[in-house]
């Protein structure tokens, strides 16, 4: 395997294994320059949102990467301010327009329900769902599906969808692998991305982690990266040091023995879970 090798969504679209993550990058310089280490090292998945902002960086590094539009992957989401239909087709646009593209590879919605519209979130779904499902129709995103929705979230969008989700971006690491959504999920042919994939960064002071690593030669963030590949899941590393964005694509030349998987399978609940929609500030 490497970086540029894919899964295979339920519309037969390829998707990259491993994707470039930029939550919490900041625009401008920052979101720019480690986009374009990213697609140097190899990326050709990358993931961004409204949401965090940078959208207009990431569009930029893309242009000047000099790698042709149809070898990159590229994912943004619908922010909870733009939940409905038409809201929907207008945050496409503005989307499409901040990253200087033609049309996306993925398109998300983000959160499931927002505490706003958290009376009428399903109706709301169900309106940027048909929005997302004429974007798709009409070709300007290839595929499109959802993020942090929970069962009782999809089955609410079963009922209107026409098209069925091609993914769903969930909170999943070694600590939260919420097996009963990623089972689901994969049953209704959705692919299960992970994103905070190192758990925030809390796997690095778990020791029996790094005494993996050690006995691999490998860092802790590629052991847990291997990891969630090897579950099936679509891992999203995020950094913006050159290093470390290169460390983290190296993932393919080592393998996890069942011990070293038992090890890791271990730390469920270890430090933390997803945050629950129905709770949720925001």
């Amino acid at each position: 395997m490497s970086l540029t090798d894919t899964y295979t969504l339920a519309n037969d679209v390829k998707i990259p294994v491993v994707g470039f993550g930029t939550w919490q990058t900041p625009d401008g310089d920052v979101a720019y320059q480690a986009t374009l280490d990213a697609i140097k090292a190899g990326y050709r998945h990358i993931d961004t949102a409204a949401a965090y902002g940078n959208e207009e960086s990431v569009g930029k590094a893309i242009a000047d990467s000099g790698v042709a539009r149809e070898d990159l992957f590229v994912t943004t989401k619908l922010w909870n301010d733009d939940h409905g239909y038409e809201e929907t087709k207008a945050a496409f646009a503005v989307s499409l327009k901040k990253l200087g593209l033609d049309y996306v590879d993925l398109y998300l919605i983000h959160w499931p329900n927002p505490k706003a519209l958290r009376s009428e979130w399903a109706a709301r779904n169900a309106g940027s769902w048909r929005a997302m499902e004429e974007v798709y129709n009409a070709g300007q995103a290839k595929a499109i599906g959802v993020s942090n929705f929970q069962i009782e979230h999809l089955e609410e969008l079963f009922k209107t969808a026409v098209i069925k989700p091609m993914v769903n971006q969930l909170f999943l690491n070694p600590s939260d692998v919420q097996a009963e959504l990623v089972a689901f999920d994969n049953e209704h042919n959705i692919l299960n991305e992970a994103y905070s994939p190192l758990g925030t960064g809390r796997i690095f002071d778990v020791p029996e982690v790094k005494a993996v690593a050690d006995k691999l030669n490998k860092s802790v963030a590629q052991v847990v990266l291997r990891w969630s590949l090897d579950k099936g899941f679509l891992p999203l590393p995020k950094s913006t040091h050159e290093a470390r964005i290169i460390e983290n694509g190296e993932l393919f030349d080592f393998v996890l023995s069942a011990d070293d998987t038992a090890v890791i399978d271990g730390l469920t609940g270890k430090f933390g879970s997803h945050l629950n929609p129905n709770e949720a500030e925001f």
